[in-house]
């Protein structure tokens, strides 16, 4: 098997959760597999290779998890973008829409470098709402978003008009399962 086929494997499929409908990809069968997880860690650091970033911002929770190794990796400072209410001291924050309802996210403001560059890292992209709210939040920062980067991309909730003209790159995507 190649990398990607063992990386689609370990991503198991939950239909109707968290609520009828929705077909959840979780990924957490990725961390059970140290090869398939160094395999997205190595596949991340080889996308970001020459690009032009000087830190990375990771989504919680599950964003955190490869955020963080692909920011050891490059050298780069970290900012974590966490649900409202889990952060002491100032932040700055945005309400967005999920394909399930509503939440709002934070980030230190202390913690983001004015005038920089951003590479947001999640999980998951669906509809790009919450990296939208991201780099609200980077861009209140007075940073910028140079691009987005996912483990797993679902295209077909058309993600990528949201988060134009920032260009989004996944390991594997998944159409209209």
């Amino acid at each position: 098997m190649t990398d990607l086929e063992e990386l689609d494997a370990a991503i198991r499929r939950v239909p109707d959760f968290p609520k009828p409908g929705i077909l959840f990809y979780d990924i957490t069968g990725v961390f059970v597999r140290p090869d398939v997880f160094r395999c997205c860690i190595d596949r991340m650091e080889a996308l970001c290779r020459g690009a032009q970033i000087d830190g990375i911002a990771g989504v919680e929770a599950r964003g955190f998890l490869f955020a963080a190794p692909l920011a050891e990796r490059l050298g780069l400072p970290l900012v974590l973008i966490r649900k409202k209410g889990k952060l002491p001291g100032e932040t700055v924050s945005c309400t967005y829409a999920l394909e399930y309802g509503t939440a709002e996210v934070e980030a230190h403001k202390a913690d983001i470098m004015s005038g920089k560059r951003y590479l947001v890292v999640d999980d998951l992209i669906a509809t790009g709402g919450t990296l939208a709210a991201a780099r609200s939040i980077l861009e209140q920062g007075g940073a910028a978003v140079s691009g987005f980067l996912g483990v797993v991309g679902l295209p077909a909730l058309r993600y990528e008009e949201l988060l134009a003209p920032a260009p989004v790159s996944t390991l594997i995507t998944y159409d209209g399962e």
